[in-house]
Order: C-alpha cells, then structure tokens, then sequence
C-alpha cells in the first residue's frame, strides 16, 4: 500500500501535468473558461493548466486540488496570473465554504477522479448563488454501446494507472440527478480512441 500512495502522490501529479497539458486541450480551456465570472472555486486545479485561460470577469479563484506536488507545479502559473489564487481546499467532496458564496464553479478533466462525485456535485450546488454556473469539460461515457463495453472492461485497468480515473461516468447524468439545470452540453469524440476521448463540454445552472 506504501508503494500505490507513493506512485499516487509522486507520479500522477506529473502524468495528469502531462497528459492534461498537451495543445490539443487549450481550445477545450478557452472555451470552458471563456464565461467564468466573479468569485470562483475551480474543481481539482492541479498544476494550473487553466490559469492562462481565465475570463477577463474572474474576480478570484479558490482552488481545491488535494495533491501538493500539483500545487507545487502550479507555483509558476499563479505567479504569473492577474487573477489572486488561494489553495481553498484539498477534497471536492467537502468544501469549506458557506452556502451561496461562489459565483461560478469550474471542473475540467477532474469528475472521472473524484471517488464520491454525487457528494462533490451536491457540495458545488451548495456553495453555488442561486443561478450560478458549474463549467466544465470532461471525459465519460461514450454514446456508443459498443465503445461502452470496452470502457466498463477497461474502467479497472484505468483506475489502477491513472490515480482513480473512470472511463465510463456518465456526465449528463450525473449533473441532472445533482439537480443542474442544462444550459450547454456537447459531446463529441476527441481526436484519441473513443473509449477515453469521448469529451462533454457545458455549462450548468444551479437553482
């Protein structure tokens, strides 16, 4: 067990660094950031791929991100951001805000990790102004029932290699029994296998 949490804490901060960083994403980052507003608590911030990428409207960003070897990658994205960043939390599934506090939620490439997303979900609600907004890319469930067998048989294999990621969450699901409203939602196929580039992209709203 010592071996899985030094692998965990050492070496899948540096593979998600990689992984999430390459160019193919930042459109995905623009996209996804391009409506942010006001205060912000931002999902799983990691080593900061996302800091270049926000709205001239963000206020701050509180960033909840559990790995220190990810906020310690960050540093020189912080440093050069206009936007103030504080490490505000290491666990999505318990926020430590208050109730109505944050204007705009941001998740990307971060629900497939979370071991209990319904919680995560429910505390993002939570801490949400009524009307906010929950941001978000991820990868999930792919709509084709032949590409989802494959992610349920691979989802294992995945979780083991990759820090606890799922292949085969379903999103939308998974925002609308959270009880988000749906303002954007697309899914389409990345440029990688279907199994594991099967991308939404969105904006949900909060009560």
């Amino acid at each position: 067990m010592e071996d899985v949490g030094i692998y965990r804490d050492r070496f899948v901060p540096r593979l998600v660094n990689v992984a999430c960083g390459m160019k193919a994403n930042e459109p995905l980052r623009e996209r996804v950031c391009a409506g942010l507003s006001g205060r912000v608590v931002e999902l799983g911030f990691g080593s900061g791929l996302n800091v270049p990428f926000y709205s001239d409207a963000t206020v701050s960003v509180s960033a909840v991100e559990p790995a220190d070897l990810g906020w310690k990658l960050s540093a020189p994205r912080r440093a050069a951001s206009r936007v103030p960043i504080e490490r505000a939390g290491l666990d999505g599934q318990s926020l430590p805000f208050s109730d109505s506090s944050v204007d705009t939620a941001l998740s990307t490439w971060t629900m497939c990790t979370i071991p209990d997303i319904e919680a995560a979900l429910g505390e993002i609600r939570r801490v949400l102004v009524p009307g906010g907004t929950l941001h978000f890319v991820e990868h999930g469930l792919a709509p084709d029932p032949s590409v989802q067998r494959w992610q349920h048989r691979l989802d294992p294999l995945q979780q083991r290699i990759a820090g606890g990621c799922h292949l085969d969450r379903n999103i939308r699901a998974l925002l609308e029994t959270a009880g988000f409203g749906i303002r954007v939602l697309e899914v389409f196929r990345g440029r990688g296998p279907a199994f594991i580039d099967t991308q939404s992209l969105g904006v949900v709203v909060s009560p």
